[in-house]
């Protein structure tokens, strides 16, 4: 059986491009309480630390400010910020009168 292995930098644009929007949909809309944030940033650095093979969170951190990867709680806020701004200047009447709520 042969097995091929991925370099890293493959690894990390799937996990960016594919598997952190499917972790994080429709989450924008909810607001998660810190460890619930904390439990997201836990499972993504975790990734880091496999793929790396090391134990030290300043290696992960290093190697995530390397790469321009940042946590789901950092692209959670983005978008959340980019949702409510879309949701408060919406024209539809019902979402106007729940945010007046």
């Amino acid at each position: 059986m042969v097995y091929l292995e991925s370099s890293e930098e493959v690894i990390l644009e799937l996990v960016r491009t594919k598997y952190t929007p499917i972790l994080l949909y429709g989450l924008e809309c909810f607001q998660l309480g810190k460890a619930d944030l904390r439990s997201l940033d836990f499972t993504f650095n975790r990734l880091w630390m496999k793929l790396f093979k090391t134990g030290s969170i300043d290696v992960v951190r290093d190697c995530q400010s390397y790469f321009a990867i940042d946590l789901p709680s950092c692209d959670l806020k983005r978008r959340q910020d980019k949702f409510m701004t879309r949701y408060i200047s919406t024209e539809n009447g019902a979402c106007q009168y729940c945010y007046k709520l």
